[in-house]
C-alpha cells in the first residue's frame, strides 16, 4: 500500500479529528464566558444579600437572587419608574390583598419601598433617583410590627 493511498483513504479521520477539536474549542469558549457571567452574578447576589442584612432584612437565597437578577438586575432595572410598573406597585403590592371591589390601597410599610431601593442601588444605581421620584408621593409608615 502506497503512502498517498493510505493518506487519501483515511482523510475522514483527519477531518473528524479537526472537527472534534474545533467543537471542543467552541464549547470551552462558551463555558468560559458563562463561567465569567456566573462569577459576576454571584458577586452581585452576595453584595445584595449583605446590603439587605445591613438594612435589617433576612438574608435572601443568593442562588435564587443570582438566577432572577443575573448581572444586570433583569426586570427590576428595566425602567423601574415606568407608569405601568408604578401602577402595578401601587395597586397590587401596596393594597390589602383582596380582589375585585374589595381591593383597597393601604399605607405601606417604609421597609417595602426601601427593599426595592437597595436592589436598585446594587444592580442599577443610575436608576435610584428616578425610582425615588416615582415613589415620592407614596404614603408610607412603620406599619409592620418588628
Amino acid at each position: 500500500m502506497s503512502p498517498t493511498r493510505f493518506a487519501s483513504e483515511h482523510k475522514w479521520i483527519y477531518w473528524g479529528a479537526i472537527a472534534l477539536l474545533l467543537g471542543l474549542l467552541i464549547t470551552g469558549l462558551v463555558r468560559y464566558s458563562s463561567f465569567k457571567k456566573t462569577n459576576a452574578s454571584q458577586k452581585k447576589a452576595d453584595q445584595l444579600s449583605e446590603e439587605l442584612v445591613k438594612a435589617g432584612y433576612p438574608a435572601p437565597d443568593t442562588d435564587t437572587v443570582q438566577r432572577l437578577l443575573g448581572t444586570d438586575g433583569g426586570q427590576v432595572c428595566d425602567d423601574p419608574d415606568s407608569a405601568l410598573k408604578k401602577a402595578l406597585y401601587q395597586i397590587q403590592q401596596l393594597s390589602n390583598g383582596a380582589t375585585g371591589p374589595g381591593n383597597r390601597p393601604v399605607i405601606a410599610d417604609t421597609k417595602a419601598v426601601d427593599a426595592e431601593r437597595i436592589v436598585l442601588q446594587v444592580y442599577c444605581p443610575d436608576q435610584v433617583d428616578d425610582f425615588d421620584k416615582a415613589v415620592a408621593d407614596l404614603k408610607t409608615d412603620d406599619t409592620v410590627k418588628r
